[in-house]
């Protein structure tokens, strides 16, 4: 599911103002590399896009069990 993953983030960061000049990952993580514009915060791009995925991944249902991302972002 990572590639359908991978794009629906980097579709709907770029829906919502957020430049992702890089996503990549491995079997449970995924790194994103992101051009943060003026008004934008760390903590809010991970928080859009984190939950927005969570959510669209579950919607989806792509995973056995309810999916989730951990609390930390680095």
């Amino acid at each position: 599911i990572r590639p359908k993953v991978f794009k629906h983030i980097r579709e709907n960061a770029r829906e919502k103002g957020i430049h992702i000049d890089f996503i990549n990952g491995y079997t449970d993580h995924v790194h994103c590399l992101i051009s943060l514009g003026t008004d934008q915060t760390l903590e809010k791009i991970m928080q859009l896009i984190k939950g927005e995925s969570s959510f669209w991944i579950n919607k989806n249902n792509l995973c056995k069990t309810k999916f989730g991302w951990q609390e930390e972002y680095f």
